[in-house]
């Protein structure tokens, strides 16, 4: 299934703070962690993640520190920090309400238009 880039990107902010919120994470970590969260329908991308990291951590929502992995390269880590946890709960009342209007229109799409009802797309 193809997601379109304007929803992936949409989502992207509240699905890493999300992820950081579950605990310190890095990079491919984290793009595994969307896989998995989605069950393979969304493929990110390092040029994807990167830049939005980057603009987290200059918006105070998340910081970063070196760490190394287990071979002994070095690696970036990030956290979400008081900022970043405030931003997600907002994030969420916001996806709230966008999910809420998204599952109303989906059922009134679903039930056949009442003959001659000007708002089920017929004419009066």
């Amino acid at each position: 299934m193809h997601i379109d880039k304007d929803l992936v990107a949409a989502s992207a902010t509240p699905l890493v703070l999300g992820i950081l919120a579950e605990g310190e994470s890095y990079g491919y970590a984290i793009v595994k962690r969307v896989n998995e969260l989605s069950d393979g329908r969304m493929q990110w991308t390092d040029g994807m993640l990167y830049p939005l990291l980057h603009r987290l951590e200059r918006n105070g929502y998340v910081q970063a520190s070196w760490g190394r992995s287990d071979a002994g390269r070095r690696r970036k880590h990030y956290a979400i920090t008081e900022a970043g946890l405030e931003a997600l709960a907002e994030r969420r009342k916001q996806w709230d309400v966008v999910a809420d209007a998204l599952t109303q229109v989906w059922q009134a799409a679903s039930r056949p238009p009442a003959l001659g009802d000007a708002t089920a797309g017929g004419f009066a």
